[in-house]
Parts: structure tokens; sequence; C-alpha cells
């Protein structure tokens, strides 16, 4: 049955008040009127977004497959749905606590008296030896007239909607990491590849000076600086060997298998996934019901209120109605006749006259924290609009740096075409070969890097806004 249903039903069946403060949202969508800061650029739209599978824009099979792998396995995720169970196994206990209960006993006892105790006194002596058989039911019910109990439930129930959103949060932690080390792992392959590319014009520059000098037209200089510019490039390769061998190694862990679980398989190289040329980024205010994190605080908000309600019923009497219904007899062959039936019912109430400051202390304990968790609500909200506009200044620049790399490529390849032929002419010096190649280099490199950082800017914004869960 549902949750909210089962409150409603117990809440009828007391007919008094709850004590406590009601649970009100706070209404933080002031905070985030209008549009985002970057939402005049022509690379984002305000339109609103779907983000359930917001890796499928970047058309990767592979990257898809790795995400459903990753849902299926990851311990961060399992671990987040046993405290979901967990929250509800608390939930169900507080609603044990507002019904009655009712408990079946039975007992045989035999006993022998003293011969000098009270029961000698005035002459009469009872039987020094005694048995007493009792069997029955005993029932309590405290009855949840200031609402105390029912407050537990709130809190209890706010508790899982807390946890289901905790699970949503690590979520959209797990599919950002997968896509970001995926992502890394291409951009790896990507920038060796030019790097590869690179030692073999080198190479092919450091045969052609030496072929000059076999010819007496070059010299022992240009031969040592072609050496030399081969030799530069060639050490980058194992630093970007090492960084995309260890983030295999992440999707590995990630995917709850062991770290080169899927190493033959990625070390393939692919193409690094492009973002596409418009990405749709919705309102700032979508943020309130799209962040996990968001919403948990909400959540914990809620949770942290009726706790102020469940320390404020202490201050009122506890009314309760106890019931006993039984069979007592002093021999076992008599415990089962009618005679032997006992029964007892009656009310009964406790009202706490002194507790030495206790309850209303405790009051002011959860009466805090109910402060802190409003607090935390907003402070989850602003850090949430923080990080989306964070991410979209990062995914915008990024294209504008991508733009003038490629811009810088193209020229610096004429540059290295323009001074090659000078240089076989004889008419200008190596020296002029070897910068111009530095600079080809140095351009290819960064627009490799600027191809794989712009999706990995794009993945960071996917995460900032929230995406990859559903109701």
């Amino acid at each position: 049955m549902n949750r909210g249903i089962v409150v409603a039903i117990l809440a009828a069946l007391t007919a008094g008040c709850a004590v406590g403060p009601d649970y009100e949202k706070p209404a933080l969508e002031t905070k985030a009127a209008g549009q985002w800061g970057e939402a005049s650029s022509e690379r984002v739209s305000s339109q609103q977004i779907q983000l359930v599978q917001w890796w499928t824009v970047f058309k990767d099979e592979r990257l898809a497959a790795l995400i459903d792998r990753a849902v299926a396995a990851n311990l961060d995720l399992a671990l987040a749905e046993s405290r979901v169970r967990e929250a509800r196994a608390e939930y169900r206990a507080a609603v044990g606590d507002f019904l009655p209960s009712v408990d079946a006993a039975a007992s045989a006892k035999r006993q022998r008296l003293s011969e000098h105790g009270a029961q000698n006194v005035g002459g009469f002596s009872p039987p020094l030896y005694s048995s007493l058989y009792q069997a029955g039911f005993d029932a309590g019910w405290e009855i949840d007239v200031f609402g105390g109990k029912r407050r537990a439930i709130e809190a209890a129930s706010a508790g899982i909607e807390a946890s289901v959103e905790d699970r949503r949060a690590v979520l959209v932690s797990l599919l950002g990491e997968v896509a970001r080390n995926y992502l890394v792992v291409r951009g790896s392959q990507r920038q060796i590849a030019v790097i590869r590319a690179n030692i073999r014009s080198a190479g092919e520059t450091l045969e052609l000076t030496r072929t000059r000098l076999r010819g007496g037209l070059g010299t022992d200089l240009d031969v040592a600086r072609a050496e030399g510019q081969l030799a530069s490039t060639s050490s980058l390769i194992p630093s970007l060997e090492t960084q995309l061998r260890q983030a295999a190694h992440r999707l590995g862990l990630l995917l709850g298998q062991e770290p080169n679980a899927l190493k033959a398989d990625l070390l393939k190289d692919a193409p690094v996934p492009a973002p596409p040329p418009v990405v749709a980024v919705g309102m700032p205010s979508d943020l309130l019901a799209r962040r996990p994190d968001v919403r948990r605080a909400e959540r914990e908000l809620a949770a942290a209120t009726a706790r102020v309600g469940v320390a404020t019923a202490d201050l009122y009497p506890k009314f309760s109605i106890g019931a006993f219904l039984g069979l007592a007899s002093v021999t076992s062959g008599d415990l089962v006749k009618w005679p032997s039936r006992t029964w007892s019912l009656g009310p009964s109430v406790a009202f706490p006259i002194f507790e030495g400051g206790k309850i209303r202390a405790n009051i002011e304990v959860q009466s805090a924290r109910q402060e802190q968790a409003r607090i935390g609500f907003e402070r989850a909200f602003l850090s949430a609009l923080g990080e989306v506009e964070d991410a979209l200044v990062a995914y915008l620049q990024e294209w504008e740096r991508r733009k003038s790399s490629a811009e810088a490529v193209a020229s610096n390849e004429r540059a290295v075409r323009l001074v090659n032929d000078r240089y076989t002419k004889g008419l200008t010096a190596f020296l002029d070969v070897l910068e111009a190649e530095r600079s080809l280099y140095g351009t290819q490199q960064q627009l490799a890097q600027s191809d794989v950082q712009l999706s990995l800017n794009l993945v960071a914004l996917y995460k900032a806004l929230g995406g990859g869960w559903q109701e």
C-alpha cells in the first residue's frame, strides 16, 4: 500500500492533533529567476531538455554499452540501493510502533516458600511448595493523541525519499565518471596518434638532414637538432600511455570488475566522441526538480521538521490502553478449564513532571537541526546553480579554444610546407624548419587536447544539470 495512504489511515484512527511545525517547502525559485548567464550563446538553448540518457548525444555505442554495464554492476550504486532498503525497513518499524502490540506468553513455575517467612505470621501455615501455570495474551496501545508517532512516521517517510535521491545522486555521478574515463581513453589514443604522426614527420626531417650532410649541403648541427626534435617528440608518449591505461583501470572498477577487465577491448583505437553543435540546458529553476542532491536536501529538511514534532510530543501526556486475557491455575490439569480464565482491561496515563530540562533541550536540538537542514537545502541549490554556470562557461570557452587551435594548425601546416621548400632549395636555415615543425606539433597537440576537453566539459555540464535518472 502507498505510504501516504497508510499514514492517512493511521492518522484517522487517532482524532488528536499533531504537535510541532507542519512542513512547508521553502520557495527558492526566486533565487533562480531568469535564464543561465551563458544562454545567449548560439551553442546553448534554454529549451526543456531530456537528460535521462544524455550520453546518447555522443552517438557512441561502446560508451552506451559501458554505461549499461556500470548501472547493472557498480558497487557504489548497489550500496546506495541497500540504504534505500534500510530506510524502507525503518519506515515499517515507525508504522509498527504506532500500532497496538499483542504478545503471547506462557509460563510454568514451581516454588518453595520459606518456613520463616511472613506468610507464617498468626499461626497460618500455607503449603511450602506451590505451582502456578499461566498462558495468555497481553495487548497494549499508546494512543497517539499529540501526534508524536505520526511525526516519526513522517520523518521515516521523508527518510525513504532522501535515500532514493541519494541513490539517484550516486547514479548521476557514476554515469559522469564512466563517460569521463571513456573520453580520457579515447582522447589519449587521439593524442598518441598525433604524436606518432609527428614522430614520422620528425624522422623524415632527420633523414633529410643526414642526406644533405652526406651531400655536403648540411651540417652536424642540423642533424643533432633533428635528432633532438625526434627524441623530444617521442618522450611525450609514455605519460599518455599511463593516462590511457589508468583510465581503463578505473572503468573496470566502475563496472564492478578487476582493473584489467576492459584492457583488451578499450585499447583498440577509436575516435573521440564529438558533442552536438547545440546543447539544450533548460532553465535554472529546473534544478529544484532535477538535481538529486538538491531534492535529497529538501527531503532531509522535511524529515528534520517532523523530528521537531516527535520531540515536542514528549512534553504532553501519553495515554495507553492495556489488556490481558489468559488462563491461570495451580495445577496443569485445570489450566484449560473455564474457571481458570483471567483478564484485565484499563487505560493509563503518564505525564512528565520533572525531566531536568531534557525534553525542552531535545526540542532545541531538533529545531537547530531543522535550521541546519534548511540552510543545507538552500546551499545545495545555490551550489548546483554555480556548478552549472561554471560548466557552461568551461564548455563554451573550450569551443573558442578549439576554433583558435584549428586555425593555428592550418596556418602552421602551411608554414611547414613553405619552410621545407625553402630549406630544400637552400634558401633558409634548418633552424627555421625546426621552429616551424615545433609550432605545428604544438598546435596539433592543442587541437587534440581541445577535442577531448570539449567532450569532457559537456559531460561535466550534463552531470551538473543532474541528468541520468527518471522517476
